[in-house]
């Protein structure tokens, strides 16, 4: 006769088949034996403040790492809380499996206490969501989560387990499944050469590596791809740092509100490399707008259908595959880096001036430059949805992929802190930063008070003008005035000293990069404040819409 074990360390065995090193959650009544047998395992459970916090430090960690990150919450209100999370990071393709509890199968088919079908809630915001119907299906279902969460195109999972089920017992003779690793598929001979013959009668070829090759690792061979052809590259917000910023042939990143500098290096381009690029991080609309260039698509799948991204060649495979093999079939090289060379001018020209401004409140420019003076080459900055976005994912120079993190698909304020927290357990050796407004940072600030209890050091940079700055930019550009964005806030030194954390607030432009090393420099959690003057979103927006051609 076999022994038996609980389901519940059933599943914990699992999810350590499966490479998993954190969980991040919040227990309950009804997972309560999961979050016990996490005790004897080599998982470390990091207990957060809100459910929303674990979504995207799964989604984070998922980010970084490649592997899917796991969530964890109770059901009911729970696993509602888990929901922005999981929905970032689905349209952000990152890998996560969310994971709830669920009333029991004894009384999921009637009204009852806390029941609400979150399989159905979940499925429009996941790649997969699902019910473990039984103890035994765990080692099949948990599978299937994390197989279909890391396959390309990654996204969010979910999975539900009734409360009977993670209480039932097993026999001891489960064993979780094999991980299987999908092959490296290589790219289509025929399609390579059919994007050869359209590089072969282009004029002015230009590359748009997006977050496709980030995930990819593509970096090196985008820039072998890059300079054998002699093209110039620009990425989306989410690409940033696939490409380095300062190589000669990069052109920056495209995503910025307006016709941008590097926006005029699409302008006369007759043919668009996209490399890794998905539609929700940009709209091709703003690079491709009479819908006339031919577009070459290197991905792992096929390309979304939209009028202004018309496919010429679709190559699907991977992705450093097919660089190297299109670039060792195209037999000329292009002379199209005037543009580009002006543009990297332009923009580090924005950068310098910037880091003279001593005006207070500070301007974005002078922050963007003091915080990148601050951070080295392979630090990582999550930049908050928000005008302190814009500003970062226009201007913050990168040079390795993922050292500025946004949210280009869903946009979703307040990810920046726990985000921060999942990146420095992810990258312990490198420096964390979270760059907030001060709306986004108060979303998820009771975070602070997880980092400091699991001994996690990282540094928020909150943007304080008490205001929804995005917002009232937007409201001015297309109305001449805002309304309703405004709100006061608290002392942010005390606040943070109040969760055990170390604060400062920049009382001159000349305090911040000092500020800035010093608490990069700590091992301890640290919130600085930096009043910012806003008044700059305009000039800029007006300069740019007074731009007709810069070259």
């Amino acid at each position: 006769m076999s022994t038996q074990e609980d389901a519940a360390r059933l599943l914990v065995r699992i999810l350590e088949a499966e490479g998993v090193e954190y969980v991040f959650g919040i227990p309950g009544e009804e997972n309560i034996h999961f979050v016990h047998a996490l005790n004897d395992s080599s998982i470390r459970y990091i207990l957060v403040r809100h459910e929303q916090g674990a979504a995207f430090m799964a989604e984070i960690y998922g980010r970084l790492t490649g592997k899917a990150g796991v969530a964890s919450a109770t059901l009911g209100p729970g696993a509602i809380n888990l929901q922005l999370g999981v929905a970032d990071a689905t349209t952000n393709s990152t890998p996560v499996v969310a994971i709830s509890a669920q009333v029991g199968l004894d009384r999921i088919y009637k009204e009852s206490h806390q029941i609400i079908d979150l399989v159905s809630l979940f499925r429009p915001v996941t790649k997969w969501a699902e019910l473990a119907p039984t103890p035994e299906s765990l080692p099949e279902v948990v599978r299937k989560a994390f197989k279909t969460a890391q396959t390309e195109r990654p996204g969010a999972v979910y999975l539900a387990i009734p409360e009977d089920v993670e209480s039932a017992k097993v026999s001891a003779d489960l064993r979780p499944l094999p991980v299987n690793v999908v092959r490296t598929q290589e790219p289509s001979p025929s399609q390579i050469a059919r994007a050869a013959d359209v590089l072969a009668l282009a004029r002015r070829p230009v590359v748009l590596a997006g977050h496709g090759a980030t995930r990819a690792r593509a970096s090196e061979a985008l820039v072998y791809f890059s300079e054998h052809l002699g093209l110039p590259v620009a990425t989306t917000f989410n690409g940033k740092g696939v490409f380095p910023d300062d190589h000669p042939n990069a052109l920056g990143a495209v995503g910025f509100m307006r016709h941008d500098y590097v926006n005029y290096g699409f302008d006369e381009a007759d043919v668009l490399i996209a490399v890794g690029y998905e539609l929700q991080e940009f709209d091709p609309v703003k690079v491709n707008p009479n819908a006339d260039k031919k577009i070459i698509h290197i991905h792992r799948f096929p390309a979304e259908v939209d009028d202004h991204y018309p496919v010429e060649v679709g190559i699907q495979g991977d992705v450093s595959r097919t660089l190297r093999a299109l670039a060792d079939s195209v037999h000329r090289r292009f002379d199209v880096n005037g543009t580009g060379r002006r543009i990297r001018q332009m923009i580090a020209g924005e950068l310098a001036e910037g880091a003279t401004e001593d005006g207070h409140p500070l301007s974005p420019r002078r922050i963007v430059a003091d915080v990148r003076e601050a951070m080295g080459r392979s630090d990582i900055v999550l930049a908050d949805t928000g005008a302190v976005k814009m500003w970062m994912a226009r201007m913050y120079p990168t040079y390795e992929p993922n050292t500025l993190l946004v949210s280009n698909g869903l946009s979703s304020m307040g990810f920046a802190v726990p985000g921060a927290i999942a990146a420095k357990l992810a990258h312990p050796e490198r420096k964390v930063l979270a760059a907030t407004g001060d709306g986004a940072f108060l979303m998820n600030s009771q975070e602070l008070e997880t980092a400091v209890r699991e001994n996690v050091p990282i540094t928020v940079l909150v943007w304080d003008d008490s205001a929804y700055g995005l917002i009232g930019w937007k409201m001015d550009l297309d109305l001449g005035t805002s309304s309703n964005i405004t709100f006061g806030n608290p002392d942010f030194v005390k606040y943070a000293e109040s969760f055990g954390a170390r604060g400062y607030r920049v009382e001159s432009a000349g305090e911040l990069l000092p500020t800035l090393r010093k608490a990069l420099d700590d091992d301890a959690v640290s919130v600085i404040a930096v009043p910012v003057d806003y008044s700059h979103n305009l000039r800029l927006t007006d300069k740019l819409g007074e731009l007709t051609d810069p070259f």
